[in-house]
């Protein structure tokens, strides 16, 4: 069966022909660069040999599984009132106005207006004629009072899709920084752990270096009360206090640093002078560190840094379909309703009524190339967000990576040292065994704990590194975060 084609109706004509011509007058895309591809799924992946013990993801609040109240509080006042936090929540305010603004141009626009003009008319310009004063022609110049008093309105008619580009452009914005705000949150809590466990390091050091001290101590005595009845030379006694000395000199460096920490604390939760809270001692957690066996699209959605440059890419894309909508005509409508008379006592009766329709139609032509200047603009903007999101992408995979990769090695170093301080411990052991039977001095079962401290110094420095990486990882796998569904990036 065949199916005639019916001719072209006369409106049909009448409207294809001037939309074919206006078409065909637009300014031309002379060129437009490829986009760049974002980076592949399959190269979002760990080595084969990185792995821990556990399996997973970080929990919501992932620093909870410490089950430590004084960092759970620290962690909630930084999240609450620190001022990198209002910071991100204001750029959020600004992007959601920014959002409003931009929607606000797409909607009909209505304005009321009120003119009084009181002008001396030209007797050789275009109203000559009103210039003169002759109430038989109904002109009373060359001074005139005129008015006019309505409601104005235009209405932007979207017919290429450029205003719905630029407000989703707008509305991506505004989720790149909801995203940058999770970040802010996942970095400030982050680095309060981390300053935490330090302080909390630096005190267990404390306490060893205190009985190193002590031990010291004893020594200085015991040797001097020997050197005193000519049983051993001074040299020991020097020897002993020089001993003294540097464990005095690790603890003034270290309370040091626990001051130092405390101040970094301060500034980043936002607290006073006299505004942060004691910091009690308490022990190190155990080790909670997991590594997902996979990463792929999981890592973009538990990513807020790459969820918000995946946002800045999505509203690079459609600022091009904006730029690109630009080459072709635009068509608006204003109109007008109210009174308008030359003479201010005519201007409020019947006959000074005045209503204007205008639409219009707007085409480039000949813009010296400014819409493909806006457009290879939006292109290099979109294309350099492309590839840093692929840096980024990139540079998350390696932190996860060597992230793990550290904590295996802290393991397996953490295992090594418990071996250690079991093979050191006999020996102090056998000293404090001859010690109780009268076989050894005092000092002696004394002088044996050191090796022992010692060692326990290093695991402690081992058990400290164990923990900060295990924060890094938390932090390199985006914390509790996960948005819905990752932005589907699609470049155009």
């Amino acid at each position: 069966m065949r199916t005639r084609l019916r001719p072209a109706t006369p409106l049909r004509r009448l409207l294809v022909g001037p939309l074919a011509w206006v078409l065909s007058g637009c300014a031309l895309i002379h060129h437009d660069s490829a986009p760049r591809a974002p980076i592949a799924a399959e190269n979002i992946r760990l080595a084969d040999d990185i792995h821990l013990a556990r399996d997973g993801w970080p929990s919501a609040r992932w620093w909870t599984v410490y089950g430590d109240a004084q960092l759970d509080a620290l962690i909630g006042r930084a999240l609450a009132g620190a001022p990198t936090m209002a910071i991100a929540r204001t750029r959020v305010a600004q992007a959601r106005s920014d959002v409003e603004l931009v929607k606000a141009g797409t909607d009909l626009q209505v304005v009321a207006l009120g003119l009084l003009d009181r002008q001396h008319v030209s007797a050789n310009g275009f109203l000559g004629p009103y210039a003169l004063d002759d109430p038989a022609l109904g002109v009373s110049g060359p001074w005139y009072t005129s008015g006019i008093v309505g409601l104005g309105a235009s209405l932007n008619v979207d017919l290429w899709g450029k205003q719905r580009a630029q407000v989703a452009a707008a509305l991506g914005v505004r989720n790149a920084r909801l995203a940058e705000t999770a970040a802010v949150e996942l970095e400030l809590s982050a680095d309060v752990a981390q300053i935490y466990y330090g302080i909390q390091t630096r005190y267990a050091l404390l306490d060893l270096l205190g009985q190193s001290q002590q031990i010291a101590a004893f020594a200085i005595d015991a040797h001097d009360a020997r050197a005193a009845r000519g049983l051993e030379p001074q040299t020991a006694v020097e020897t002993a206090r020089g001993r003294q000395l540097a464990v005095a000199q690790q603890i003034v460096h270290t309370r040091g640093q626990v001051t130092q920490l405390r101040e970094s604390l301060r500034a980043l939760i936002g607290a006073g002078a006299d505004d942060l809270p004691h910091i009690e001692p308490t022990s190190l957690p155990a080790s909670r560190a997991a590594l997902p066996s996979t990463l792929s699209y999981e890592l973009l959605a538990r990513r807020p840094d790459l969820q918000a440059l995946r946002w800045y890419v999505q509203a690079s894309f459609d600022r091009i379909d904006a730029a690109k909508a630009a080459f072709y005509p635009s068509f608006d409508i204003k109109a007008f309703f109210g009174v308008n008379a030359l003479h201010l006592g005519e201007l409020f009766t019947h006959a000074s009524q005045q209503i204007n329709v205008i639409p219009g139609l707007y085409l480039p032509v000949f813009d010296g190339g400014r819409l493909n200047a806006n457009l290879g603009g939006a292109r290099t903007a979109s294309n350099m967000l492309i590839e840093q999101y692929n840096q980024a992408v990139l540079d998350a995979v390696r932190d996860v990576a060597i992230t793990g990769s550290r904590l295996q090695d802290l393991d397996a170093d953490a295992q090594l040292q418990a071996e250690k301080i079991g093979a050191v411990s006999f020996a102090r052991d056998s000293a404090e065994a001859h010690y109780r039977r009268g076989l050894a001095s005092q000092l002696a079962a004394l002088e044996a704990r050191e090796p022992v401290i010692a060692e326990q110094v290093a695991l402690l420095e081992i058990d400290g590194q164990r923990i900060s990486q295990e924060i890094a990882l938390a932090k390199a796998l985006g914390g509790g975060y996960r948005a819905d569904s990752p932005v589907a990036l699609t470049p155009r």
